[in-house]
């Protein structure tokens, strides 16, 4: 996952790694809270990525568009409440 994200942001260096990693996991958790469950099988799941994603770009330093990103990730949140095969 960590390769994935720092593809999407655009980063090459390993310097943000351990902060990259903490934003993974902090998603994972948040999707956790709500009743998306992330096994194994999901994990390279293209929705459950984009959201991952989606939230680290909020995230990860000051994004000029923190609260379109943070609409983002909200809506991708609801939609994969409410699908089926993603609940825990």
């Amino acid at each position: 996952m960590l390769d994935k994200v720092k593809l999407a942001l655009r980063l090459t260096t390993d310097a943000f790694d351990a902060e990259l990693t903490d934003l993974i996991n902090a998603a994972a958790l948040d999707l956790g809270l709500v009743g998306i469950a992330i096994p194994e099988l999901l994990a390279n799941d293209a929705l459950i990525v984009t959201a991952i994603v989606t939230y680290v770009r909020c995230h990860f330093g000051s994004p000029s568009d923190y609260d379109r990103l943070k609409a983002s990730y909200d809506e991708q949140k609801a939609q994969l409440q409410t699908a089926t095969g993603y609940g825990l």
